[in-house]
This record gives structure tokens, C-alpha cells and sequence, in this order.
């Protein structure tokens, strides 16, 4: 016992000396900072992760490890519940300062609640979605987490999951095809509802319900949920209408903002909400416009949002700056010419913990940059105190200073400033510009960037410690042994020395700077023996003390130029700071400075416009956005005054003071004239206006269409005369005015994908262009003439409208050595530089395509071999300009691309006056063309690829290629192009190739072709018989066109409209119009077709036709006007106008009932010759322009607007969720055979507006509603299967001689299919979704494959019925084609169908299809084999244009979809000799 007391007294007076030692050890304060380094084993693989309020840090390394510090970087630790080299990223939560997400490389993933020291694992098979931020955190629950994944690791099939409790659970399914999901209240200041009562609402960017199978973010939609997408709603964006073309949401502060796009145009709408269910498009100035990848959201305040838009190219990329009022709805300017990086990076940044102060970088020779992308910047920093009302420079002892921003980061976390109140620190120099990074220095601001001083010289990485107390920095231009502090304000420096030279690579502290402790990573070395190291600098052992209160000071945050406070959102701002020279430290570590305010009287400045006004032009007025709803009782009794909001209201959030002496109060009803609540009526009536020019014909015009998304409404098009003169109007054709008066213009060229660019070409180099519609037109110049030959001289790429691709002419002077030939070159600047060339080339084209494999700067070119224009012409492609190439075929005719499939026709080895048809997907691997055997064609010398719209390929292959005798059979492909089956015999073309072949826009699977009836007598020299057919299930079955039984004007036909084989309806087809946009349809107008023909045996003669409509999809037919009309679809179908063809005339009929009553419009008072009837692409609007002349005028053209927006100005009402409510019904297409409206295996619904409803559509109609079911499987479901032809009795019989296809090579394509089915004759058809019912393919015995029968067996004892399928398998040779709703519906969306438009006449008529400019594509062996393509449209694209009017020129177009209604043209250059061949051997 005492033993031990003594032992007790011994050890507790020895641990009482150790604690007195240490006591003075720590009085003992030390002279300068602690440093300790620590070499790490591998690269960080970013910045380091500092956790809020603490000295926690933690590194991600390359190899996947996660490093944790505890103690601010001066020891570290790997953290072992995460298995080594397992960490793919890590994610610090925004709202817990504990939890951080580290996602696995696996499907295992793992989460901290404290700070990295313990990790919890979960479990999520799926990859993270790049280029965006994955995870969305809820700001008031942060266990509520949404995670947006990809279900592949190389194709991304994105979806989004979720949790609630942090993953303590399994992760819950949030949605399948989404594009980007988040919580609503994602921030703070965001509120769902004035109780956040849809505290767990949900936003989704979704693939469209009925989208393709590829990513086309033009079909994405949004979706709001309040139930993690148990139900979902889609809300309304633009008024009554939803949006579709949703790329992006971003929740800023209190408001959530979507941006629209729409194909045609990289013009984006904005879209804002304050409560995620009632939304606005943001409005900009008229002279700006939002475009995709050249927008930056900016930080914002809790009262507004700050967003800068690219005004240049992104090589030398500049923006103006605006900001919002406080719901985001409009824009006001603040600073123009604000410099920006190619990334989208803007300089600006808001001082920290400061309102209303902004720091911006400016260009100050913008001019000189607009000019030329080689111009040098130089550039300006300014400031603002007012919230970017005004700004100034920055000023050091007199001088201007200008600093390096955001787009040159050289550290992490903010430029500028940091939460220490006032202080600010930025690299730059005094004098005129910005100098280059290494030519500056280190200044500092104590007083929030009023005043400036120079700190250090050199440049350096800097950071704020202990609210502004302590401030570090350490060289940056190269290695340094040194660190430098300072410990008032930056006045005065000392430096420490480090163990070792070191390259600075991050200085970092808390990110509240409230910590006396700092990270540097850095690295020493380089090469292989680069090492990496973590140091800690600690200034808390500093011989300072901490600060008594007579050591800080009452700050004042803005001043103005008197020094006196200044205010903002109604108040002065202060924070109690430690003064500059105090000798001590704040000490406060991990407590945020606060600020303090002071009430000011209401200005001006504190008001914005209420809702439903807008500023005026000066910005000094709030003016109504629209006409205003009056008060119950208001404007009534000859009242003209009524009491309303005065056009302000306070800024929400703002605190000013009404009652405080001079404040102003401009938020109080005052009285409003009634005149502001009355829309003026509409006229009632079209008007007219005629424009004459002095010139012999149009030669060529093109819409600029556009979108939906533009803010503007201009209807822009531009025409060229044959006096080589430019015109231009904004307004339809009301009014021309003439541009580039002074150049010789040869041709016009609109961008193929980008609405709004247009290229003009002169004889020599020199290119005109537009970017903007015609606002402003620049230049430059091409690095060749452009080509002798009928070639494309401009080629476009589908994704970036700044690459081209010129042809030109080389060594064609008469002083030039060598011979004329072609030159292919590429520009990625819009022709500021350009890149490889090849020579001798024939034709050259970008082959990526949306829904098209390849990479995107894959090109082929036509290249003659050997460099010798004798030479054999061969198919090249480059992936890299042609750097290098690949020669894919030794002697080709010609190839085409459309849609998903790239078709070449090539000559056969053994015999070059046949062809051979290959077929790619990828553009890089081509698979030989399968012809159905029963073609009986001795040698395939023509074909024409008509359309690939639904997933196959319809091509023609010439029968009969005399002249005058011409005709073909139609075959088409399984859904890879490769194999053939017949589709119909005796299908008409004429001798250049053109095919009597049309598709309904909008409605999948309705065609007509004309059928020559006399096969046998036209073999022998007798003149065609032609009938029309239809089919309307994408040419499984065809069917003469049932005749109507009266005639216009109520007559019976002459035939029996009962006996369909001797009286039925024949239309004159593409082979005989002159206009290529004439087509029957539009894809607005929904189910509408308009002809012209004759009810009888056989087509008779064109000048003897009638007018035809018919209403439901090419059932039933009506016959509207007697003679022959053109026609034109306005305002989405709801207008058609008719006009006759090349006849003297004073008025047009039009309809607003679908052709059911016509209303006579006078337009002239003398005869006027119409030569073309022209809407804008889409078909969208009330505007109509006849082209032609007047009677009287031998000497000049004219054109005449038609303006039916004076008819009405009630826009048609739509609702998605009661659609028959308002002014629309829902149609239901079918197939005149099937009693139940089934085409396709479904019930299709679309909206259509009603025919009494007096309306207009306005927006584009999304006009598929809905698939209302599935049917069971009918005959009208299947085409005939490979090797097998349809019998007389409609049945499909397997063709004499010939083999059963062999359907086991669906086993050797799929190894984990089980069984397949033996050949019954039958193939469902592309695109058809039946189920049950009369399944043909499956009818016959099912076969186990090679390796599967023990499974087979089992399954077939289970289903309990051998050989009958309950599982669903589709077999096609030689592959499965893919079949669905979604992709059934994708192809059936308004105008993404092939478009064909009308061929030509002989003659010197207005639109001369004759002439070589306007001929289809020609691949020939002395005479003409024409591949002509069509592709999937999108009503209003970029590129549609018409050729010349009385006699015409211009250019070729390889497609018929390029005169589509947003199709797209592409020129190549046959010979006009070769067009017309002598030789009956040789001639196609």
C-alpha cells in the first residue's frame, strides 16, 4: 500500500513537470510559420478536398486511392474501408460539411458521414454520366441524393436513381432515358411553394416518348415529378404549349432555367421558374440572342441571374453581359465586349461575401477581333459597385490596372477574393493592357477593390488566412525555395524558407478562410522523376496574440467616390474587421464572417418592372409586355381610366426604407389608360403587297427559316436574278431591299444544317457570309476559284456549322502549267484557315450524320487514281483531313448518303459496264447488296436509292432503260441495307433517273408510285400506261388509289368508280413537275395530300388533270378544283392556298377547312403568270409568296406577298391532358383493308385542328399524341421474307428454284439466342409493333440453336405448348431488324420523313427540272445511273432551296430531299452528255 502511494506521489509530480514544460514550450512563440512536406506516392488526380469548418483533407490520386489529413495536410493516411486503386471520383456534399460520395470503378461505391474517417459502402451497377455534374443534392434533406448514371460504359443509356436516406438502403429506380435530372430545391434559395410544400419535386430532362433510338436532343422534353416519378407531368413552357429540344436545367440561386434548342439553328430559348411549375421564356434585347455552347450562367445573386453571351467565333471568343430582374424573365445589358475563352470560360467574378461589386475583363480592340481571329486581345479590367450598372477601372497610385481572371486560372477556388471581408488579390500590371501572365505582379486591395497597391513583384499563387489577417503566396513563373506572408494587409512581406525548390501546383486554405493553417501541393523534379508533395504551412505558433476588441474596425463595404457608404438592394453593408496593422490574430477559426446592414431610403434603383411589364427601349419606363386584364367592373360605362400596378414592383428581398427622408415609393396603383387592354381586332382581311425587279427571271431563292426557339420573328429568304443581283427581305416579301450591291454574285449557298448562315460565292475567292440571317454579312477568302464543274463548291458538317469544305479549280489558267482539276480543302474556321487538301478529286462530302456511325471529321472524296483525271475513280475516306487516307473502293460511280446508311455504286471487276451496290452504317465497313433473285435484270446498270426513312432502304433498279421505255422494280431492305426483297414491279422513272415515287410527310408507311400497266407492249416499243398505287404499309402491299364518285362540281366520272382495275385515281408524279418542293404532303399537316390527275383506267395527260385532296392519309380522296393547280400548306395545314399552273390570272382559292369550301382571293388587277407558290419550309406560317410577272411587264419579275395573319389573331388552344377540350381532335390514321385503325400493329392518335375552329397553330403541333394500343398481328403486317414473292392470291410463295432462307444465321449472329423459327415466307414489317393474332413468322417449328437444346427443351416443357412462342423473336435475314413503338413513332414524327420533291419538264418553264443544275445525281457507265437519296426531315432545317424561275440556273442537288420542306441538298457533277447517252446499249 504505501509502496504504491509512493509510486502514485513520484508519477503525478513527474507528469506535473511535463505539463509545466510544455506550458512553456507553447509560450515560447515562434518567429515564423511551421512547415511540414510530405512526398506523395502518386498524382493527385485533382484538386485537393478540404470539408467545411474543419483541417480535414483528402486526395484522390490517379491510381484511384483516396488520401486523408486530419490535421490541415501535415499527415496523411490512405483511407482503408475504400479497397486499393477503387476510387473512380469523389464528390463533396454542398450541404453537409461531414459527407463526401466516392464513386468505385465497379459497382461498388461508398459514402462518409464523418469527415472520410469511416467509409459506408452501396452498391450501383452503372457508370457515371460525363460532362456534367452526376449527383444532384437536395439543400434541406442531405440525405436526398439523385444520381444521373449511364447504364453502359461505351454507349450511354442514361438514367437517374435516387435515395433518401443517403444509401443506407439499396438505391431506388428514379426514371429510365433521361438527360439530366435534379431536385428542384438544389439551393438554398430556391422554394417550391411558400412552404416548400413539394419539398421532394423533381426535374428531368427526358428522351422524347416517342424519340429515336438515337440520342437527338432536338426530341428531349422536361418533366417535373413530386413523387420520384411515380407520376410525372410535363409542364408548360411556352404559354399553353410544351417544349421540346430541352439540352440543359440549372437551378441558380432561386431560379431554375432550361435552355430549348431546335434543329436548324444553334439559337437556344430560355426558360425560367421561381417554383418549378409556372415558366417563362426569358427575354433578351432584340440585338442579342442566346446560342447553344455560347452561353455561360454566371455566379448570380439571390435577386438575379448574371449570364454573358458569346458575340464572336470561339477562337477569339468575346460576350456581353447581362442580368435578370429577380424571376429571370428579362435581360437588361451591363457591359459589352467582355472577354471569354473558347471553353465558355467569361472574366467575372463577384466579390465574395460583397454585394453589388463585379470584376470584369473587357476587350478594348474588339473591333479589330470581329474582324479577324488573329488579332491580339488587349484587354481591360474594370469594376463595378452597383451591381454592373456602371463600371470603372481599377486604379493603382493614378495608373490603370488590369489582372488575370477566371479564364487564365492559375490556382483553385476563387481569383480574386475569399469570405476575409474587402480583401482582394489579383496578378496583373499597371498600364494601357493586360500583359502575358509571367510579365506581372501580386496586387492587393484592402478596401474591396476601391484602392490598389502593388504587394510583390513576379507572379504568384496567393490565398487568405484568418479572415484577412494572414495572406500567402509563393512564385509562380518557376521553382521556388521561397514562401511569402504577410500579416497587415499586404502593406508589408516576409518570407520562410522551404527544404527543397519546388514548382507551386495549388494553394489552398479552408474555405472560409477563417484558418491560421494552409495546403500547398507542388511538385520538384520532372519526367520520370517528377515527385509530388503535400506541405502544410501553420501560422498558429506566430509570436501573435488574438485580438481584443479595440483591434477592429467598422467596415464599410461599398463607399463612393466621396468615401461616403454606399447602398444596394435597399441597404449599407458592414463587417466588423480586424484593422490592417493590428499586431494579432483573429483566432476565430471555422466562424464565418458576418455582415451587418443598414436600412437606406428607397431609390429607383430598388424597384424593378412588375410582372407583366417590360423596360422600355431607354430602360427609364416599365411598359406592358402585353395587353392588361382590367378589374371586374373596370373600362366599362364609358369609364377611360382604371386602377392597375404602376409597372414596378420592390425587388423581393430588398429592405430599403419607404419611410426614411427622400425615399421614393413606385410601386403604387396608379391610373392606366383602357386603351391598354384592348387589342386592336384584326382586319378580317389578306392582304397583298407586289415587288417588281428589274430582271429576266429568279434565278434561285432560299428560305432562313426559323425556329420555334428564335426570339425574333422575321420571315428572312434571299433570291438571286439572273442580273447576278442580291435581294433580301425580313418580312416575308413585303419588302426587298438589295445587298452587297457592288459584287457580282454567282450563286447562294445557305448552311445545309444552320438555318440562320448563308454563304454567298463570286466569280473568284472572295466568299460572303451571314451568320445572323442577313443582320450583318462579313467575309473571306477561299484558297481556291471555285470548281468549273457542276460540283458542290460549299460542303457543310451536321454538327458544326463553322467546318467546311470547299472545292476548287486548280491549274486552270491559260498561263498555268499542268491540267485543270479539282482540289478538295477543309477549314474548322469558317474559311479563316484551311487545312489538307486533296487533289484531283471528283466529289467530296462530311459523312457524319445524327443516327449515322463514324467519327465526326470523317470524310470521303472521289479521287481519281493516280492523280490523273483518265484514271479509274476511286472512294477514299479520312478521318483526319486526309493526313492519310484509306481507299475503300478501286472504281466507283458515284455514292449517296441518307439517313443512317451510306450506299456506293461500284463497277464489277469482271464486267465495268455492270454495277455492284455496297452499303455501309459506319462509313468505315461496307456489306455487298443482296438483290431478291426474282429481279430479273441481266446486268444492274441503274438503280436510284429512294428513301431509308423507316429503318430500310427502297431502291429502284432499271428494268428498261430505253429512251422513253423507262421503268424499274422497287426492292426493299432489311435494317441494314444489305438484303433485298421485292416490294413492286413496273415502277416508272424517267431517262435521268428520277422515279415516280412519293412518301406521305408526317404519316409513316403511306407511299405512291405510278405503275407502268403495259409492261409487255412498252418492251416493244409502245408508249407507258400508267396507274397509280398505294401502300400503306411501307410497300408490303399495293392498292390503285380508290376514285371519289363525283368530280369538283358534282359530276359523275365517266367510268365505274366501283371497279377499282378500270376507274381509279391517277396523279401525276415526280417525274413530271418542275417544282422539286411541290410534294403531295407537308409534316405539319398531318394526314393532308393534295394532286393533280384524273379518275380513270390509266394517268392521262397532265393539261387535262384536276385537283385532288384527300383528308385521312390517302383513303379517301376528293376531287377540290377542276384544272390543274399548285398548292401550298400554311400555318401547319390550317391554310392551303391553290394558285393555277403557268396561267394568265388575277386571284388564288384558298381553304381553312381542309379543302372542304374554297374562298376565292383576288390579288391583282391585271393578269399575273404565277411561276412558283412558296411558304417557308415548314409550312408554319401565314405568309405566301406567288412568283412570276405581271402580264404587262415584258421587262422585270415580280413577286407578291399573301398575308393571312389579318384572318385571326386567337391562337388554337392545345392541351396535352384533355386534347379533344379545346380547339384540336385527335385522328387516328388506318389502313383502308382493317376495320380498327391499325397501321403498324397500333392505334396512332394525332392532333388536328378542328375544322370550325377560327384559329391559328401558331408553335409547332408535337402531332403525335399517343399510341393508343397495340393490335393483334393481321396479313397487313408482313412482307414477303428473302427468296419469296407475292402469289395472285396475295399469300407469299416461295420463288421456283430457289431455296428456304437459312434462318439459323440468326444463332451465329446472336450466341445468346436460344432457338429460331424455319422460314414460313414471311417477315414482319419494319417498324410494326402487333402482338398476337395472326403471327406468320411464327407459325412454322422452332429449332433450337447449336449449344441451347437442353435449355430449348426446358423451355418449351414449360410454356407446356411445343413449338408456340411466349417469348417473342423476330427473325430477318441476314439480321434481326428492330422494331418498336419508340422507333415507330420517332420515324413518324412531324417532317422527319423523306421528302421527295417534283422532277422536271422539258422546256424553257419557270422551274426547269430539265436543266443540269437541278438533275439528280448520275452515276454512269456511258450513260446514267442515278442514286438519289432522301432522308429523315425535320420540318424548318437549314437547307432548302428552289432552282431558277423562267428559264433558271443554279446548282445540282444530289436528293430529292434536298427540295424537301427542310431538306437538305448536297451537289455532285455528272455530265450533262452522259445524261442523255446515244448508244440504246450503253444508255440508262
Amino acid at each position: 500500500m504505501i509502496l504504491r502511494k509512493r509510486y502514485g506521489i513520484s508519477l503525478f509530480c513527474g507528469l506535473f513537470l511535463q505539463l509545466a514544460l510544455l506550458v512553456a514550450l507553447a509560450s515560447a512563440k515562434k518567429d515564423s510559420p511551421r512547415i511540414a512536406s510530405v512526398k506523395l506516392d502518386q498524382a493527385p488526380a485533382a484538386p485537393p478536398f478540404y470539408f467545411e469548418d474543419s483541417d480535414v483533407i483528402l486526395i484522390h490520386d490517379v491510381l484511384g486511392n483516396v488520401l486523408r489529413s486530419e490535421n490541415a495536410g501535415e499527415t496523411w493516411d490512405r483511407i482503408a474501408d475504400v479497397p486499393e486503386r477503387q476510387g473512380f471520383e469523389l464528390f463533396l456534399h454542398p450541404y453537409d460539411k461531414k459527407v463526401a460520395y466516392l464513386w468505385g470503378k465497379e459497382k461498388t461505391h461508398w459514402v462518409t458521414e464523418d469527415r472520410g474517417e469511416s467509409w459506408r459502402s452501396f452498391e450501383l451497377e452503372a457508370y457515371l454520366v460525363r460532362y456534367r455534374m452526376p449527383f444532384s443534392f437536395h439543400a434541406n434533406d442531405p440525405a436526398k441524393v439523385v444520381v444521373n448514371v449511364c447504364t453502359g460504359l461505351i454507349a450511354c443509356n442514361e438514367m437517374a436513381w435516387y435515395t433518401t436516406d443517403a444509401f443506407k438502403s439499396p438505391p431506388k429506380e428514379l426514371r429510365k432515358d433521361t438527360r439530366s435530372c435534379v431536385f428542384a430545391k438544389s439551393t438554398e434559395q430556391f422554394r417550391t411553394s411558400e412552404d416548400d410544400e413539394h419539398d421532394e419535386r423533381v426535374i428531368c430532362v427526358v428522351k422524347g416518348r416517342y424519340s429515336s433510338p438515337w440520342i437527338k436532343k432536338r426530341d428531349n422534353e422536361l418533366r417535373v415529378s413530386d413523387n420520384y416519378f411515380e407520376d410525372e407531368e410535363e409542364p408548360l413552357l411556352e404559354g399553353d404549349r410544351t417544349v421540346q429540344g430541352i439540352i440543359n436545367i440549372a437551378v441558380v440561386k432561386g431560379c431554375l432555367v432550361a435552355a430549348a434548342s431546335a434543329k436548324g439553328t444553334d439559337e437556344l430559348a430560355m426558360y425560367v421558374t421561381d417554383d418549378a411549375k409556372t415558366w417563362h421564356r426569358a427575354v433578351f434585347p432584340s440585338d442579342h440572342r442566346i446560342e447553344e455552347d455560347a452561353y455561360t450562367l454566371l455566379e448570380s445573386t439571390n435577386y438575379s441571374i448574371q449570364v454573358d453571351v458569346m458575340t464572336t467565333t470561339p477562337l477569339n471568343a468575346m460576350g456581353v453581359l447581362f442580368t435578370s430582374n429577380s424571376n429571370g424573365t428579362y435581360f437588361t445589358r451591363n457591359i459589352e465586349h467582355t472577354n471569354r475563352n473558347h471553353k465558355g470560360i467569361v472574366d467575372f467574378e463577384k466579390i465574395t461575401g460583397i454585394q453589388g461589386i463585379v470584376l470584369v475583363n473587357v476587350v478594348d480592340n474588339w473591333k479589330e477581333v470581329e474582324k479577324s481571329v488573329f488579332a491580339k486581345k488587349k484587354i481591360k479590367s474594370k469594376i463595378s459597385f452597383d451591381d454592373g450598372r456602371t463600371f470603372s477601372p481599377l486604379t493603382v497610385d493614378g495608373d490603370e490596372l488590369h489582372l488575370h481572371s477566371v479564364s487564365d486560372m492559375s490556382n483553385s477556388g476563387k481569383v480574386f477574393s475569399s469570405p476575409a471581408p474587402g480583401l482582394v488579390m489579383g496578378i496583373g500590371n499597371k498600364g494601357e493592357y493586360l500583359k502575358d501572365y509571367d510579365e506581372c505582379d501580386v496586387y492587393v486591395s484592402d478596401h474591396a477593390g476601391t484602392t490598389w497597391t502593388r504587394a510583390l513583384k513576379e507572379a504568384h499563387k496567393y490565398e487568405f488566412g484568418d479572415k484577412g489577417a494572414v495572406l500567402v503566396a509563393i512564385y509562380d513563373e518557376g521553382p521556388t525555395n521561397e514562401i511569402s506572408y504577410s500579416l497587415n494587409h499586404g502593406h508589408k512581406w516576409k518570407t520562410v524558407k522551404l527544404e527543397d525548390k519546388v514548382r507551386a501546383k495549388i494553394l489552398t486554405t479552408t474555405p472560409d478562410s477563417t484558418s491560421l493553417k494552409f495546403f500547398l501541393m507542388a511538385t520538384k523534379g520532372g519526367g520520370e522523376d517528377l515527385q509530388h508533395y503535400a506541405i502544410s504551412i501553420d501560422f498558429a505558433d506566430l509570436h501573435e496574440d488574438k485580438c481584443k476588441e479595440d483591434d477592429f474596425e467598422k467596415w464599410y463595404a461599398r463607399v463612393d467616390e466621396d468615401g461616403e457608404p454606399s447602398c444596394i438592394m435597399g441597404h449599407k453593408q458592414w463587417y466588423r474587421r480586424r484593422k490592417w496593422d493590428a499586431d494579432c490574430f483573429v483566432d476565430e477559426e471555422f466562424k464565418d464572417p458576418k455582415p451587418e446592414f443598414e436600412p437606406c431610403a428607397c431609390t429607383k434603383a430598388d424597384f424593378e418592372c412588375d410582372t407583366n411589364f417590360i423596360p422600355s427601349d431607354d430602360g427609364e419606363k416599365c411598359k406592358p409586355a402585353s395587353f392588361l386584364s382590367p378589374p371586374p367592373g373596370q373600362c366599362k360605362d364609358g369609364k377611360e381610366t382604371f386602377k392597375a400596378s404602376s409597372g414596378y414592383r420592390l425587388i423581393p428581398g430588398n429592405d430599403c426604407d419607404r419611410k426614411a427622408d427622400g425615399a421614393v415609393e413606385l410601386d403604387g396603383e396608379i391610373e392606366r389608360p383602357c386603351t391598354e387592354t384592348q387589342k386592336p381586332p384584326v382586319s378580317g382581311e389578306i392582304s397583298k403587297d407586289l415587288n417588281q425587279f428589274s430582271a429576266g427571271r429568279f434565278e434561285e431563292y432560299f428560305y432562313l427559316e426559323r425556329s420555334d426557339q428564335s426570339q425574333k420573328e422575321d420571315e428572312t429568304i434571299v433570291m438571286r436574278t439572273d442580273e447576278h443581283e442580291v435581294y433580301m427581305t425580313k418580312d416575308a416579301g413585303k419588302k426587298w431591299d438589295r445587298v452587297l450591291e457592288d459584287e457580282e454574285i454567282t450563286a447562294i449557298y445557305p448552311h445545309q444544317y444552320f438555318n440562320d448562315v448563308v454563304f454567298f460565292l463570286t466569280p473568284g475567292k472572295k466568299v460572303f457570309y451571314s451568320v445572323n440571317r442577313l443582320d450583318s454579312i462579313k467575309s473571306f477568302e477561299a484558297p481556291a476559284d471555285p470548281t468549273r464543274d457542276r460540283l458542290q463548291i460549299l460542303s457543310f458538317h451536321a454538327n458544326y456549322k463553322d467546318w467546311l469544305l470547299w472545292t476548287g479549280a486548280v491549274d486552270c489558267g491559260s498561263s498555268k502549267e499542268g491540267e485543270c482539276h479539282n482540289v478538295a480543302y477543309f477549314s474548322e474556321d469558317r474559311g479563316v484557315n484551311w487545312l489538307h487538301q486533296v487533289r484531283y478529286v471528283n466529289k467530296c462530302e462530311f459523312i457524319k450524320e445524327e443516327g449515322r456511325g463514324g467519327v465526326e471529321k470523317l470524310v470521303y472524296c472521289e479521287q481519281y487514281e493516280d492523280e490523273e483525271l483518265s484514271g479509274r475513280l476511286q472512294l477514299k475516306w479520312s478521318d483526319n483531313w486526309f493526313a492519310d487516307d484509306h481507299k475503300e473502293f478501286d472504281d466507283i460511280i458515284d455514292f449517296a448518303t441518307m439517313s443512317e446508311f451510306i450506299v456506293v455504286a461500284a463497277r464489277k471487276e469482271d464486267d465495268r459496264e455492270a454495277l455492284t451496290c455496297h452499303t455501309s452504317m459506319d462509313g468505315k465497313t461496307f456489306a455487298n447488296a443482296q438483290f431478291p433473285p426474282s429481279l430479273e435484270v441481266p446486268r444492274e446498270k441503274a438503280y436510284t436509292v429512294l428513301d431509308s426513312s423507316t429503318h430500310a432502304v427502297f431502291l429502284h433498279v432499271t428494268v428498261n432503260n430505253k429512251d422513253g421505255s423507262e421503268y424499274g422494280s422497287i426492292i426493299k431492305s432489311n435494317s441494314n441495307g444489305t438484303s433485298y426483297v421485292m416490294s413492286l414491279n413496273g415502277v416508272n422513272r424517267n431517262r435521268r433517273g428520277y422515279v415516280d415515287f412519293e412518301k406521305m410527310l408526317g404519316l409513316e408507311g403511306v407511299i405512291l408510285v405510278n405503275q407502268v400497266a403495259n409492261i409487255d407492249e412498252v418492251d416493244k416499243g409502245a408508249s407507258k400506261k400508267l396507274k397509280t398505287m398505294i401502300t400503306h404499309n411501307d410497300g408490303a402491299q399495293w392498292a390503285t388509289i380508290r376514285a371519289p364518285e363525283n368530280d369538283a362540281e358534282g359530276r359523275k366520272f365517266e367510268c365505274d368508280t366501283s371497279n377499282p382495275k378500270f376507274c381509279s385515281l391517277h396523279l401525276h408524279s415526280y417525274t413530271e413537275r418542275r417544282d422539286p418542293r411541290a410534294t403531295f404532303s407537308s409534316p405539319s399537316a398531318i394526314g393532308l395530300m393534295m394532286g393533280v390527275g384524273n379518275v380513270g383506267e390509266y394517268l392521262g395527260r397532265k393539261g387535262e388533270a384536276d385537283t385532288f385532296i384527300t383528308r385521312d392519309g390517302g383513303v379517301e380522296w376528293h376531287s377540290v378544283m377542276k384544272g390543274n393547280y399548285m398548292w401550298e400548306y400554311g400555318d401547319q395545314g390550317s391554310i392551303i392556298v391553290i394558285v393555277k399552273e403557268d396561267t394568265a390570272i388575277r386571284s388564288v382559292f384558298y381553304t381553312l377547312n381542309e379543302g372542304i369550301d374554297w374562298i376565292e382571293y383576288p390579288f391583282s388587277d391585271t393578269d399575273f403568270t404565277v411561276g412558283a407558290i412558296s411558304t417557308v419550309p415548314s409550312d408554319k406560317s401565314r405568309n405566301f409568296i406567288l412568283w412570276g410577272k405581271e402580264s404587262t411587264s415584258d421587262s422585270k419579275i415580280a413577286t407578291v406577298n399573301l398575308d393571312f395573319t389579318g384572318l385571326t389573331d386567337r391562337r388554337c388552344d392545345l392541351s396535352e391532358k384533355d386534347p379533344e377540350a379545346g380547339d384540336y381532335y385527335l385522328w387516328e390514321p388506318k389502313h383502308p383493308s382493317q376495320k380498327d385503325n391499325c397501321l403498324f400493329g397500333h392505334v396512332a392518335q394525332y392532333h388536328r385542328k378542328k375544322l370550325d375552329s377560327d384559329c391559328y397553330n401558331g408553335l409547332e403541333i408535337k402531332h403525335l399524341h399517343n399510341i393508343a394500343r397495340n393490335c393483334s398481328c393481321t396479313r397487313e403486317d408482313f412482307e414477303c421474307d428473302y427468296n419469296y414473292q407475292i402469289a395472285n392470291d396475295g399469300s407469299c410463295q416461295l420463288v421456283p428454284g430457289l431455296s428456304e432462307p437459312d434462318h439459323s444465321q440468326a444463332c451465329r449472329d446472336n450466341p445468346s439466342l436460344k432457338s429460331y423459327y424455319k422460314p414460313t415466307g414471311y417477315r414482319r414489317t419494319p417498324l410494326d409493333t402487333c402482338t398476337g393474332g395472326k403471327e406468320l413468322e411464327y407459325t412454322s417449328e422452332a429449332v433450337p440453336c447449336p449449344g441451347w437444346k437442353p435449355e430449348f427443351d426446358e423451355d418449351q416443357r414449360k410454356k407446356g405448348l411445343s413449338g408456340f412462342p411466349f417469348f417473342l423473336v423476330v427473325i430477318l435475314l441476314p439480321i434481326c431488324i428492330a422494331a418498336g413503338v419508340g422507333y415507330w413513332v420517332w420515324r413518324n414524327w412531324d417532317g422527319k420523313f423523306g421528302q421527295i420533291r417534283l422532277g422536271g419538264e422539258t422546256g424553257g418553264s419557270a422551274f426547269d427540272a430539265d436543266k443540269p443544275w437541278i438533275a439528280w445525281p448520275v452515276m454512269a457507265v456511258s450513260g446514267v445511273v442515278a442514286v438519289v437519296a432522301t432522308l429523315p426531315l425535320l420540318a424548318g432545317s437549314a437547307w432548302r432551296g428552289v432552282r431558277g424561275m423562267f428559264g433558271g440556273g443554279g446548282r445540282r442537288y444530289t436528293t430529292r430531299s434536298d427540295f424537301a420542306r427542310g431538306g437538305r441538298y448536297a451537289v455532285v457533277d455528272p455530265d450533262e452528255d452522259e445524261l442523255l447517252g446515244d448508244d440504246e446499249e450503253d444508255e440508262v
